[in-house]
């Protein structure tokens, strides 16, 4: 008869006993590594940029991603199932993103048009999806992505300035030819 020690000990074995080879192991550990050194890199960017979802958040949310998808995947599922994890992963992440979104107000109390944080929602949505590729096993994807995000995150206000400019000048063009067709809708005799 085994004594309670050998009982408990063979427990503990079967319940770590989820990571059969170093295969596995080795697949397990470039999953999740891979994951938060991107949602690291996207939190980085963010974080160097004052934001409130930094390095942490990122690595985190990329990280939990990668890991739901992984333990759908190791409990058997099949495609079926895996589709129905990923969207109650979109949906939950899309819950904390909407965390992040503030409406202002103006300084007497007043609502304002302004919104701030959508920027940071999607970041940490992508960020999840960028998790979530990893962990099923589709490291390019999930690199490429990180590396479009990043792209999108730091170049895109550069080219922002230009763009409001341009606006402006349209908005302008657009209201001075609004005022001349008033004028000369007044001007023309009525009948």
């Amino acid at each position: 008869m085994d004594s309670w020690w050998n009982v408990v000990a063979r427990t503990v074995a079967s319940e770590f006993g989820d990571v059969t080879d170093i295969e596995q192991t080795t697949r397990v550990i470039l999953r999740l590594v891979l994951a938060a050194l991107l949602g690291g890199l996207l939190g980085w960017q963010r974080e160097s940029h004052g934001k409130a979802a930094g390095i942490r958040t990122h690595m985190l949310v990329s990280m939990g991603a990668a890991l739901i998808v992984m333990v759908g995947q190791q409990a058997g599922g099949n495609a079926a199932d895996l589709s129905r994890v990923l969207q109650g992963l979109i949906a939950g992440v899309g819950f904390l993103g909407a965390g992040t979104i503030l409406k202002t107000e103006t300084s007497r109390g007043e609502e304002s048009d302004q919104v701030k944080g959508l920027t940071t929602a999607a970041g940490i949505w992508l960020t999840a999806a960028i998790g979530a590729s990893a962990g099923i096993g589709k490291e390019v994807t999930a690199v490429l992505s990180a590396l479009l995000a990043l792209g999108v995150l730091s170049l895109v206000p550069l080219l922002t300035p230009a763009v409001r400019a341009a606006a402006n000048e349209n908005a302008e063009k657009l209201k001075a030819d609004m005022a001349r067709e008033k004028a000369d809708w007044a001007d023309k005799p009525q009948a």
